[in-house]
C-alpha cells in the first residue's frame, strides 16, 4: 500500500561489469527488468559508440525477418548468434531463389496459356470474309476469300502479328494502327470468354485476341512499335496449319510440365517455409533482444584500464538484493573469474517516478499518469481515486438498472480476460474499454449504489419497503379537487408518517413537484461533497510537506489553505445541514434562504433578513476576517519566511555544514537528501549569490499559487455543480425515453399488443445502450475527470515527474506489432 501512496524509493547504482560478462549480465537484467539506465556517453554521437556495428547486424537481421514474416502467415523464438546471422542469410538467398524462379515459371505458365487462348481463337481469323478494301488491290472486294496464296499471286509480302490486349484499349488500338498505316492492315479481334491473369502483375483481367495482316516490312515494323506502346503480348503466329498444329500439341506438353515443375517448386517452398516457421519468432525475439542489449551497452562507460564496463542505472532500494544476484549470476554464465558487482552512491538528481500496479490498479493509475506523472515520492491520488472517481461517476450517472448492464458487461470482461481473442484485438475502442473493464466495473457497481439512493431504475421508482406517505389523508381533505395529479405537501395531517429506508421514496415519482424536491436535494448534495472532496486534497498535501521535510509549509500554506476553504465554503455546508436538522416541515415557509444569507456574509449585511441561528452576524464576521487575514499569510508568509533562511547568520550555516559532516559519517544518503531539501528551500550554502533570484522566483510562484487557489476555491465549488446537473439530465433523458417508446408499447392492450411489443422492446434496448449507457456514460466520465484532475489533485499533486523506464526485455514484443513482424 505504502508503494501505492507514494511510489518506491530508488537510489542511484553503479554497476562494474567485466567485459567478458557486461553482455549476459545486462540479459539477466533484461528478463527482471529491475534497473533503468542512465546514458554516461551523452556527448557520443550515436554513430560513433563502440558497438555500433553489432545494432547494424542486428538491424539488418530484422530486414530478413521482416520479409520473411510477410511470407508466413505466424511467427515463432532462438538464441541469435553470429550463426543464426548466417543462417539467416542463407535462408534468404535460398528463399529468394525459389521465390524468384516460381514467379518465373508462373509467368511462363500464363503467357503459355495466353498463346494456347490466341491460336484457338485466329484459326478462324484467316476464313473471314474481309469486310475492308483498299484502293491499292480493287478486286480484293470480289474476293469473298483472303488467304496466303493470293497475296503471293500479287506479288507483295503478306506478313501476320498475333496477340492478346486488354479490353479497354482496343478501340484506341484500332484508330492508331489505321491513323499510321493507312489502311495497309487488316484488324480481326475477339475477346476471350474468360478472365486471364496478366502475366506481368498476375491481376485477372478481360482480355482481346488480335491478329493483325500487313503488307510490307516497314508497315510490320511501324505495327509491332505500336503494339510495345500498347502493351500488347505479342506471339508468334504459324504461317500455315500443320505448323499450327504442331504448335498447339507442343504447348499442351510444355503446360503439363510446367504444372508438374510448379508443384514440385512450391512442395519445397512450402517445406522451407514450414522449417523456418518453427524458429522465426524465436528469431524475431532474440534480435530484439540483442540489438537491447548493445544498446545499453552503448550507455556504458569503460574504466581507466579498458577492462571494465560502468555503468549508473536507477533501482528500487528493495530490489537491490535482486540485482547483485542477477549480477552474479551472469557472471557465472559467462565463466568469468572476475565477478560482476554494484556499488550504491548517494545522489542529489531526483530520481524518477516508480509506482508499482497490478491488473485492478493499473486503470486508475492510467487516469492519474494521464495527467501527468508524479514526482519522486509524491503522494499519488490513485489509491484514493479508485474510490472517489466510480463515485462522483455514479452520482451523476445514477441508475440501477443501468448500473447493473454496465457492470455486468465489465463483469463479463474481467471473467475472461485472459482470453486472446478479446485481448489483441486491432480495435482501438474495444481496446480502451477492454483495459479499463476494472474501471467500468467499479462505475457500475457504485452507479447500483446511487440508483437505490435515487430509487431510479430506467426511470422508474422500486417500492421496495413500502412508502412513508398516505395520500388517503390528501384526498379526504380535498386537497386534489378533481385534479388527477398529485402534489405532496408533509403539512397535511396524516399524509406523511417517516422517511424511507434507503433512499428516496417512491411516490415521488408520482408528484407533480417532484423535479422541484430533487432539483433542492441534488443541488445541496453536490456542494456538499465538492467541498468534501476539495477539504480532503488539500489535507493530502500535509503528507507531503511532512515528507519533504518542509514543515514551514504546514503553517504558512496548508493551514491558511484550509481556514480560507472551510471559513467560507465549509460555513456554507455548515448552514446546509442546520437548515436540514433545525427546520421541519411545518415551519419550512419561514426558513431563510441560504444563499441570501451567504451572499449577505461577504457583503456583512443581515439587516432586513430573519437570522438561520442567533449570533450569526458575529460568527459571520469573524469567518471573513480569517479568511481575509489567511490570504496575505498565504501569500507573503513562505517567501518571507525563506528569506530569512537566506539571510540567516554565519554561524546559522557552519553549524549546518558540521551537521552535514556528522550526517555524513553515518549515511551519505541522508547528507544528499538534506542538501537537496536545502536547495528547494533556497537556503544552499554553496551559491548564495543567486540567492536573490530565487527569492523573486519563490515570491513570483506563491503569488500565482495564492490566486489561482483563492478563486479556484469559487470557480471549483460552482464546477461540482455539474454533480447536480448530468444526473438531473440523465434522469430526465431515461423518463423521455420510456415515455417516448416502452410506454407506447405497453398501452396496447389488444392480441397485437404483445407482438407489437418485441420490436418496441428492441428499440428501447437500443436507445439505451447507444444513448444512455454508452453517450451519457462517456459524458459522466469525461465530468468525473476533470474533477479529479482540475478540482481535487491540483490541491496536492502537482505531476511534473518522470516515469521510471526499466530496461525489461518484456516491454520489447509491443514494438513487434509496429515493425509488422507479428
Amino acid at each position: 500500500m505504502d508503494s501505492l501512496l507514494r511510489g518506491e524509493e530508488l537510489c542511484l547504482a553503479q554497476l562494474f561489469l567485466q567485459s567478458g560478462s557486461a553482455y549476459d549480465c545486462i540479459s539477466e537484467l533484461g528478463e527482471l527488468g529491475l534497473v533503468e539506465f542512465r546514458d554516461l556517453n551523452p556527448s557520443v554521437n550515436a554513430f560513433q559508440r563502440k558497438h555500433v556495428n553489432e545494432i547494424k547486424n542486428c538491424e539488418e537481421m530484422e530486414r530478413i525477418l521482416g520479409e520473411l514474416a510477410s511470407t508466413l502467415s505466424f511467427c515463432c523464438n532462438h538464441r541469435v548468434s553470429v550463426c543464426l546471422q548466417e543462417q539467416l542469410q542463407r535462408l534468404e538467398v535460398e528463399l529468394g531463389e525459389v521465390t524468384r524462379n516460381k514467379e518465373k515459371l508462373q509467368k511462363n505458365l500464363l503467357e503459355l496459356r495466353e498463346y494456347t487462348h490466341m491460336l484457338r481463337i485466329t484459326h478462324s481469323f484467316v476464313q473471314r470474309t474481309s469486310e475492308v478494301s483498299y484502293e491499292e488491290f480493287p478486286f480484293l472486294e470480289k474476293d469473298t476469300v483472303m488467304d496466303y496464296s493470293s497475296m503471293q499471286r500479287l506479288g507483295a509480302k503478306l506478313g501476320f502479328i498475333s496477340g492478346l490486349i486488354q479490353r479497354a484499349k482496343i478501340e484506341a488500338f484500332e484508330r492508331m494502327l489505321w491513323r499510321v498505316c493507312k489502311g495497309y492492315t487488316i484488324l480481326s479481334y475477339a475477346e476471350v470468354d474468360e478472365y486471364l491473369e496478366d502475366p506481368e502483375t498476375g491481376e485477372p483481367s478481360k482480355s482481346i485476341v488480335f491478329l493483325i495482316s500487313y503488307w510490307g516490312e516497314q508497315i510490320g515494323q511501324k505495327v509491332k512499335k505500336i503494339s510495345d506502346c500498347y502493351h500488347c503480348h505479342l506471339y508468334p503466329y504459324p504461317t500455315n496449319n500443320d505448323e499450327r498444329n504442331d504448335v498447339v500439341e507442343g504447348l499442351k506438353t510444355r503446360i503439363q510440365d510446367l504444372h508438374t515443375v510448379l508443384h514440385r517448386t512450391e512442395d519445397y517452398l512450402r517445406q522451407v517455409l514450414m522449417k523456418a516457421s518453427e524458429s522465426v519468432y524465436t528469431w524475431v525475439i532474440q534480435v530484439k533482444k540483442i540489438k537491447a542489449i548493445y544498446y545499453i551497452l552503448n550507455l556504458c562507460s569503460l574504466d581507466v584500464t579498458n577492462k571494465c564496463l560502468i555503468a549508473e542505472v536507477w533501482c528500487p532500494v528493495n530490489d537491490i538484493a535482486n540485482l547483485r544476484r542477477a549480477l552474479e549470476e551472469g557472471s557465472r554464465k559467462s565463466g568469468a573469474t572476475v565477478p560482476s558487482f554494484v556499488n550504491r552512491i548517494p545522489t542529489s538528481d531526483t530520481p524518477p517516478s516508480l509506482i508499482r500496479t497490478n491488473k485492478f490498479t493499473s486503470g486508475f493509475q492510467g487516469i492519474v499518469d494521464a495527467y501527468g506523472v508524479g514526482n519522486y515520492r509524491e503522494v499519488n491520488p490513485a489509491p484514493f481515486t479508485i474510490i472517489t472517481f466510480p463515485f462522483l461517476f455514479a452520482v451523476m450517472f445514477g441508475d440501477l438498472g443501468h448500473g447493473l448492464i454496465m457492470a455486468l458487461f465489465a463483469f463479463w470482461m474481467v471473467l475472461y480476460e485472459n482470453n486472446r481473442k478479446l485481448k489483441n484485438t486491432r480495435n482501438e475502442i474495444w481496446n480502451t474499454f477492454f483495459e479499463g473493464r476494472y474501471i467500468i466495473l467499479m462505475m457500475g457497481l457504485f452507479s447500483i449504489y446511487t440508483g437505490l439512493i435515487y430509487n431510479d431504475c430506467f426511470s422508474k421508482s422500486l417500492n421496495i419497503f413500502g412508502s412513508g406517505w398516505s395520500v388517503k389523508a390528501m384526498f379526504t381533505a380535498e386537497m386534489w379537487n378533481g385534479n388527477r395529479f398529485l402534489t405532496l405537501d408533509p403539512n397535511v395531517t396524516g399524509v406523511f408518517k417517516g422517511p424511507y429506508p434507503l433512499g428516496i421514496d417512491p411516490i415521488w415519482n408520482l408528484a407533480t413537484n417532484r423535479l422541484t424536491f430533487l432539483n433542492s436535494y441534488k443541488m445541496k448534495m453536490s456542494v456538499i461533497i465538492g467541498i468534501i472532496h476539495m477539504s480532503f486534497g488539500v489535507i493530502l498535501s500535509t503528507y507531503n510537506h511532512l515528507h519533504f521535510r518542509k514543515k514551514h509549509n504546514l503553517y504558512l500554506v496548508f493551514l491558511p489553505e484550509l481556514l480560507f476553504l472551510l471559513c467560507l465554503f465549509g460555513y456554507l455546508v455548515f448552514m446546509i445541514f442546520y437548515k436540514w436538522l433545525v427546520f421541519s416541515a411545518k415551519d419550512s415557509r419561514e426558513a431563510p434562504s441560504i444563499l441570501i444569507h451567504f451572499i449577505n456574509m461577504f457583503l456583512m449585511q443581515g439587516d432586513g433578513v430573519p437570522p438561520l441561528y442567533p449570533g450569526q452576524t458575529g460568527l459571520q464576521i469573524f469567518l471573513v476576517v480569517i479568511a481575509v487575514l489567511s490570504v496575505p499569510v498565504l501569500l507573503l508568509g513562505k517567501p518571507i519566511y525563506l528569506n530569512w533562511l537566506h539571510n540567516g547568520s554565519q554561524r546559522l550555516g557552519m553549524y549546518r555544514v558540521r551537521g552535514y559532516e556528522r550526517v555524513r559519517r553515518n549515511s551519505e544518503e541522508e547528507l544528499y537528501l538534506m542538501r537537496a531539501n536545502d536547495m528547494e528551500e533556497g537556503s544552499s550554502h554553496s551559491d548564495l549569490s543567486s540567492s536573490g533570484d530565487h527569492e523573486a522566483e519563490e515570491f513570483l510562484h506563491q503569488a500565482i499559487h495564492t490566486i489561482e487557489y483563492c478563486l479556484g476555491c469559487v470557480s471549483n465549488t460552482a464546477s461540482y455543480l455539474r454533480l447536480w446537473a448530468l444526473s438531473l439530465a440523465h434522469a430526465q433523458l431515461s423518463d423521455v425515453l420510456w415515455a417516448m417508446v416502452m410506454r407506447v408499447g405497453l398501452r396496447m392492450d389488444t392480441r397485437l399488443g404483445v407482438l407489437f411489443l418485441v420490436p418496441v422492446f428492441s428499440l428501447f434496448a437500443v436507445l439505451t445502450v447507444s444513448i444512455l449507457l454508452v453517450m451519457e456514460g462517456l459524458s459522466a466520465f469525461l465530468h468525473a475527470l476533470r474533477l479529479h484532475w482540475v478540482e481535487f489533485q491540483n490541491k496536492f499533486y502537482s505531476g511534473t515527474g518522470v516515469k521510471f523506464s526499466p530496461f525489461s526485455f518484456s516491454l520489447l514484443p509491443s514494438s513487434f506489432e509496429h515493425d509488422g513482424l507479428l
